[in-house]
């Protein structure tokens, strides 16, 4: 018995270790295929990624979000790093049955460890094997977050776990009895019922279990190896590596997600200059080498665990994107296109083949027919990615909100969008009207840009205008950016009209740019045109920095005292996408600016005892959290805060909200796109709405202000909503609240308090 073990657990133990370390050198060069990244953008403030990454493995920071789940894994993580000690343990104990490690074994601390862990462990993949089991049946189809996962492949890693969880937790009884341990230790606290078990057998017969036992670990161990080392693209088995250097190299050291600004346009690590483009400046990604090396690392690193999928407003109204199988095809495809890219393989802007004959010749019938296959395509084109499955997607971010490994879902699909746009122009016809739109008005509308202030003459005040009633913005204390969508579209026009009179209101000085200023250019850029959010958004910085005080010198450059403007660079927006643009990209493009939400200033002001909600609004509320509001930009509790202090509300919120909202459908330039396929994300969202009976939807966000006013309002033509529900923005609730139905005029609000600290803006 002895013998046999000896030689078996060797013989895999040579062929395990040399096809890790052939796996490993794949996976290097397997990397080193993608695009080099900005410098420093990766690798900067080492000391914070490396806390980030301690925080998230230890704090398992996403994956207890998920309560049991979250809980079970977290030991079998854990038991996976325990797995080196005790593995070295049972290749002693193939040679010396009552062999212990030097140093630590026997050592009490590390004993009770390995017991706890070992059972732990045990325990905790018998939970996910169990909810895998159940879900799989009982959740099929697009209900399951399994779906579409290589099911071998999770369960054989599974099962292995728990075939070694139980080896250990058997040779801990065995090496108990054969220690001679006759009463209860703390050492063996949870073997020691099978110590009890094996103390009546002889020192021959433990002897021969501990070599049958300590082989099936090892060669459990080793077949792992073995398995996972040949299938490279086995990301179930891998994440367990590949995890920590992507989460150590995800973009934000501090450890928040990748969501937010979107990342300039590179090409071979250097942003691109629009202006004056390289020859060789490669626009978007067309082919799956020119995704950076983070890229790369991101596809293997999927853990095929299908939280983003669950999560995902598309897939969950019928349409082909799975953020997971996207990921997944573009993994696949990558691994089986690398030994054709290490040959040198490659084609030019001009589709000709960078390499000879000779250099391909070695090179398997497979991966040359994975290299002819386009990277988006249709399934007759034979397509890696669908483009149904492409402009399907809303850039909501709920895929990287939830992703355990820090996965980037939403640059990877802008990537691709942005050559789809710039290079092939194939995209959603309707998306195009949007852009001729912004290139010759500057809204998406097409609308005279003199219209941008027909609003003011709608309100019974005086809005001060840059440039006409005021110079610049030194005199007032916030600039408001009122957004194409607040200016131009009817029903956004009632938040604008609200939130101006509440700011009027609160003796709040404010001023609005003049119409000159252009859409921020959002949709553009999230549909893939870069340039013409470059264009846009330079122009309103222009305008921006002009409107702060900023001086400019002949050459239209601003001087130095552009450093210290005459006014702070405060501005408020009722848009969520324009929030964003201004706090998060517009630095990209030279301006810095301190951005908040308009629920951020009035939640202030109401602490501040500028503005009191006095007049009961009645009836049951639910809200909804715009998703560039909540997961791009962390704001979730000044809206509530402010539904709260109205008086006669009643709140009750959606089975989705918060980290885990569902989209409206508008984000990722879908606003502008119609729903062909499955059902309508905003009916989705209103149907969970109206699941509750409320009297009002409210949100914070113009985009899902229209479309849940759309979805409503068709379902009270068919019947199905009741003719009194309202959807309205929480500026409207406020102010209904603060006017008092006995006086016109609203009051004061000058009653005095304790001040709050001020709202923080988006940097």
């Amino acid at each position: 018995m002895q013998l046999a073990a000896i030689v078996v657990s060797l013989v895999l133990t040579v062929i395990g270790v040399a096809l890790l370390a052939r796996a490993v050198g794949q996976f290097v060069r397997h990397f080193k295929l993608g695009q080099p990244v900005p410098a420093g953008s990766r690798t900067d403030n080492p000391w914070d990624r490396s806390v980030t990454l301690v925080k998230e493995f230890l704090g398992h920071t996403r994956m207890n979000r998920w309560g049991i789940v979250g809980f079970a894994h977290w030991f079998v993580a854990v038991g996976f790093l325990t797995l080196p000690p005790t593995l070295a343990q049972a290749y002693g104990q193939l040679f010396e049955a009552d062999w212990t490690l030097p140093v630590i074994g026997g050592f009490l601390p590390f004993e009770m460890y390995i017991e706890f862990i070992g059972v732990m462990t045990v325990i905790g993949i018998a939970v996910l094997i169990v909810i895998r089991l159940l879900s799989l049946p009982s959740r099929a189809g697009r209900k399951s977050r399994f779906t579409g996962s290589k099911a071998w492949q999770a369960y054989f890693v599974e099962y292995v776990i728990l075939t070694i969880g139980l080896a250990i937790y058997t040779l801990r009884g065995l090496e108990g009895a054969i220690h001679h341990v006759e009463h209860y230790e703390a050492a063996y606290f949870a073997s020691y019922p099978l110590v009890l078990a094996f103390e009546g057998l002889s020192t021959g017969t433990l002897q021969n279990l501990i070599y049958l036992t300590a082989m099936i670990k090892v060669s459990v161990s080793l077949i792992w190896m073995i398995t996972v080392s040949v299938n490279t693209n086995m990301g179930v088995a891998w994440h367990r590596f590949l995890a920590f250097p992507n989460i150590w190299f995800k973009r934000n050291a501090d450890g928040s997600t990748a969501l937010g600004a979107l990342q300039p346009m590179t090409s071979g690590g250097k942003p691109i200059d629009f202006t004056d483009p390289g020859d060789d400046d490669v626009f978007g990604v067309s082919q799956v080498e020119q995704f950076s090396w983070k890229g790369l690392l991101d596809f293997s690193t999927c853990t095929e665990c299908g939280r983003c999928q669950s999560q995902c407003p598309a897939w969950n109204t019928g349409k082909p994107l799975s953020p997971k199988l996207l990921i997944m095809s573009l993994r696949d495809h990558a691994h089986a296109k690398a030994p054709y890219l290490l040959a040198g393989g490659g084609k030019t802007m001009e589709g000709e083949e960078k390499a000879s004959e000779e250099q391909l010749k070695d090179v398997p019938a497979a991966a040359l027919a994975e290299a002819e296959r386009p990277l988006i395509g249709t399934l007759e084109e034979n397509g890696v990615i669908d483009p149904d499955v492409l402009w399907s997607c809303t850039t909501c971010g709920a895929c990287v909100e939830q992703c355990p490994v820090d996965i980037e879902h939403v640059d990877h699909i802008v990537d691709m969008r942005r050559y789809q746009v710039m290079i092939e122009s194939a995209f959603p016809s309707e998306a195009g009207t949007m852009l001729k739109n912004l290139e010759k008005k500057g809204n998406p509308w097409g609308l005279a840009k003199k219209q941008r202030l027909e609003w003011t003459k709608e309100v019974d005040f005086e809005v001060p205008v840059v440039g006409k009633d005021i110079e610049d913005l030194s005199e007032v204390e916030y600039l408001y950016w009122v957004g194409c969508a607040g200016a131009l579209e009817d029903r956004a026009k009632k938040t604008t009209k609200a939130f101006a009179e509440l700011l009027h209101i609160a003796g709040v000085k404010f001023a609005i740019m003049g119409g000159d200023e252009k859409c921020t250019g959002d949709s553009a850029r999230r549909l893939g045109n870069e340039p013409l959010f470059q264009e846009l958004g330079m122009e309103n910085v222009s305008a921006l920095n002009m409107a702060f005080g900023e001086e400019m010198d002949d050459e239209g450059n601003f001087t130095a005292e552009s450093k210290k403007p005459k006014s702070a660079k405060k501005i408020v927006a009722t848009c969520p996408h324009c929030l964003n643009t201004l706090g998060n990209e517009y630095p990209q493009l030279g301006g810095d600016y301190e951005v908040i939400h308009h629920t951020q200033l009035l939640q202030h002001l109401i602490d501040e005892g500028k503005l009191i909600p006095v007049t009961p609004v009645e009836g049951l509320i639910t809200y909804h959290d715009p998703c560039y509001l909540g997961r791009h930009n962390k704001i979730y509790t000044p809206p509530r805060e402010i539904i709260g202090k109205v008086p006669g509300l009643r709140n009750e919120e959606m089975h989705r909200h918060k980290e885990r909202g569902f989209c409206c459908g508008a984000g990722g330039a879908r606003m502008w796109m119609e729903e062909r396929i499955g059902k309508r994300i905003n009916n989705e969202r209103v149907d969970e709405a109206l699941s509750l009976n409320p009297d009002i939807v409210s949100t914070a966000c113009p985009f899902c202000l229209v479309m849940l006013t759309d979805s409503v309002n068709g379902k009270k033509n068919d019947g199905k909503a009741k003719e009194s529900i309202q959807v309205v923005d929480v500026a409207q609730l406020l102010l209904d609240s603060v006017r008092t139905p006995a006086d016109d005029e609203p009051p004061a609000g000058e009653t005095e308090s304790e001040s709050e600290p001020e709202p923080q803006p988006v940097k």
